[in-house]
């Protein structure tokens, strides 16, 4: 019987959250499960600081960015005391689930926390980056390429009017989801991603054979590449080119704000009511995810581990069209 469950969203911050969080209240409530929302993420676990969830709690937030339980990153749950205090806490408050929005460092500890209570986890993935196995779209990454798209838009106009070349830096320590998808829908003359290797020598080559009839040219630059990000980048291309007007562009976190899209809302909304459901069909310790628009459950052992390379055909396609 699931009677009380516990949200908490962790790790950084991404549009759609609330939709998600909204849904997994809702669908608690109509089953007639008792929601409690933790604060901040692991912190609120360890602090037992919570809020009981209601039907008018969740209104007005599904278009909403950001998350209104609030997240963190929390080195004290990296610790024994840390981990006990949090299983303390859910065993205090007769949790039977919980369900955890967030990324790889939120489901490596919903795996800390399997090991130590015998809860019925479940995990939506919540992240701009996009780099969970498990997933087609993990919630964030439309919204954030969309924000990255329109800022590319916004500067190749000025880009044009100047003959500039623009080196554009873009979310993504580890993985390069987010500058693939945004160079190949802003049209960008060149990529530099981390699953990339040995790239830069590459893009200055490419950079001799660009087009005289250019009237602009935008490189994209994950912040993880390890060309050391799009400063460094404008550096080596001043040297190799000094008759080049270049400028530099970092946009930072405003990839993680702004309202969600639609289709983020309606995955959000989809993943946050099957969690739900898993949990009353008795799953445990999975990410739910959208797989070619199905419905699909992976460990969370399998879940966190990253994309280690781009597709191909994409790959080959900004190639092509970037010429």
């Amino acid at each position: 019987m699931i009677q009380k469950i516990g949200i908490l969203t962790s790790g950084g911050d991404s549009p759609g959250m609330n939709a998600c969080i909204r849904a997994v209240v809702r669908t608690g409530l109509y089953h007639n499960i008792q929601v409690l929302g933790f604060r901040k993420g692991y912190e609120g676990l360890i602090d037992n600081d919570f809020v009981e969830l209601s039907r008018e709690s969740v209104s007005g937030i599904i278009h909403k960015g950001g998350t209104m339980l609030k997240t963190a990153r929390c080195p004290r749950f990296l610790t024994k005391e840390g981990q006990q205090k949090a299983v303390d806490h859910l065993l205090l408050n007769k949790l039977d689930g919980l369900v955890i929005i967030g990324g790889d460092g939120s489901f490596r500890g919903a795996i800390d926390l399997s090991k130590q209570i015998k809860l019925p986890i479940m995990g939506c993935a919540g992240t701009i980056d996009n780099d969970l196995v498990g997933t087609d779209f993990t919630i964030g990454y439309d919204t954030a390429i969309n924000t990255v798209i329109d800022a590319i838009d916004k500067i190749r106009d000025t880009a044009e009017s100047h003959d500039r070349v623009f080196v554009i830096e873009v979310m993504g320590r580890d993985a390069g989801l987010i500058a693939l998808r945004s160079a190949i829908g802003g049209g960008a003359e060149a990529l530099l991603v981390p699953e990339l290797k040995n790239d830069l020598s590459a893009l200055l080559e490419k950079m001799k054979k660009w087009r005289s009839t250019k009237c602009s040219k935008i490189i994209v630059v994950a912040e993880g590449d390890e060309s050391g990000g799009a400063y460094k980048v404008a550096d080596l291309i001043r040297k190799n080119s000094p008759e080049l007007e270049l400028r530099v562009t970092v946009l930072g976190h405003i990839q993680r704000g702004g309202n969600p899209s639609c289709m983020e809302r309606v995955n959000a909304s989809m993943v946050g009511f099957h969690a739900v459901k898993a949990l009353l069909a008795g799953r445990k310790n999975e990410l739910v995810g959208i797989v070619n628009n199905q419905i699909v459950y992976t460990p969370f052992e399998k879940a966190v581990k990253h994309h280690l390379s781009l597709k191909k055909d994409l790959e080959e396609l900004i190639e092509v069209l970037s010429n």
